[in-house]
């Protein structure tokens, strides 16, 4: 191959190494600020820790699965089990290694379209994992808030003055509730768009980018409306049995994904039913967090947050392990799979087909 594509310039060692070495710091600063050498002593590792342990390590397992079904739904089974395996691990490979604020999703693209699904089914099929994503997203968020109470979910120290000055003037429940409220309304306006008036998104959008200080970006609006085109035109006819699919595994996926933390605290405490959820409603805010990070994958700022966010309810002295902990399980495995396949990948996707 002469040329490497614009979308493999992504996964350059510089940026995994910048990655690594945010997220390592902050892990390890954390881990020797609240390091209790009796704690640590007088810890009892048992045959349920070990269990829940691995329960955690089986959720991620279990979020990778349903991920792969999802891209196999929508892409109507075009890839197969082996290469969509291939395509996730991809995928988060070039999310983790991107600022949250920006995401894979431009990889993403090229990442499908490689594995012999046409440009416009790839695009489609990006945009509609971001929608099902939002989607489980702003259901999940009010169910549980009911269930566990607003204001509880909000009774955190934030004991850093980096995350203080990351949230301002208005807090964190101030950053989370605007930063909700965005997220339902952007997925409702392109839900309508691909849905209803993808023609009329598209004018609307290229009549707002003619503002002066929008100019610059017009062109990148345009092509946004050429997604939403090509997106809405591949969704059209969809069967219930598609959505119902497509959705299922998103939720699993999602679910999956959040229960790894409340299993890993549980290999060092017990929980009640109403800290379970508590865990998890939390979770859903620290996302919003992540979300808005400028970092790599939230190196750095998704450790802050862990440590800040459900210090409640970890053992005195065990939340820098754990925060390092799940860093292990549920971020890094990417980095290291994530490289050791695109070498193939690529062969497999590029060479062999140039030669």
């Amino acid at each position: 191959m002469s040329k490497t594509p614009k979308a493999l310039k992504l996964f350059s060692p510089g940026r995994i190494a910048i990655t690594i070495v945010i997220g390592l710091s902050v892990a390890s600063y954390l881990l020797i600020k609240d390091f209790d050498r009796e704690a640590f002593a007088n810890l009892q590792w048992s045959w349920q820790s070990s269990l829940w342990l691995f329960v955690a390590v089986l959720m991620m397992a279990t979020r990778d699965l349903a991920y792969m079904y999802r891209i196999r739904v929508l892409t109507d089974y075009q890839i197969n089990w082996r290469n969509s395996f291939d395509t996730i691990m991809l995928w988060e490979f070039a999310s983790a290694i991107s600022p949250s604020i920006v995401g894979g999703s431009g990889v993403a693209i090229y990442i499908v379209n490689k594995e012999g699904v046409k440009i416009g089914r790839s695009t489609a099929v990006v945009m509609t994992s971001a929608l099902l994503d939002e989607l489980f997203y702003i259901i999940t968020v009010p169910v549980v808030v009911l269930i566990v109470g607003y204001t509880s979910i909000f009774d955190i120290d934030l004991p850093t003055e980096a995350l203080q000055g990351a949230l301002g003037k208005y807090g964190l429940q101030g950053v989370f509730v605007a930063g909700y409220l965005f997220i339902v309304l952007l997925t409702s306006a392109i839900t309508f768009a691909i849905f209803f008036k993808p023609r009329t998104f598209k004018w609307i959008l290229l009549q707002v980018f003619r503002l002066p200080f929008l100019r610059k970006w017009r062109h990148d609006a345009g092509a946004t409306g050429d997604d939403i085109m090509i997106t809405s035109k591949e969704l059209k006819g969809k069967p219930f049995v598609f959505w119902f699919r497509a959705f299922g595994a998103t939720f699993l996926s999602w679910t999956a994904r959040f229960w790894v933390v409340n299993f890993l605290i549980m290999a060092f405490v017990s929980l009640n039913v109403h800290e379970h959820l508590m865990v998890y409603a939390r979770q859903l805010v620290m996302w919003v967090i992540m979300l808005i990070s400028p970092t790599p994958g939230s190196s750095g700022v998704a450790e802050l947050a862990f440590s800040s966010f459900l210090a409640a309810f970890i053992p005195l002295g065990f939340t820098g392990a754990l925060v390092a902990l799940w860093r292990l399980v549920s971020y890094y495995p990417y980095l290291f799979i994530g490289a050791v396949i695109l070498p193939k990948w690529i062969r497999r996707t590029h060479i062999s087909k140039d030669e």
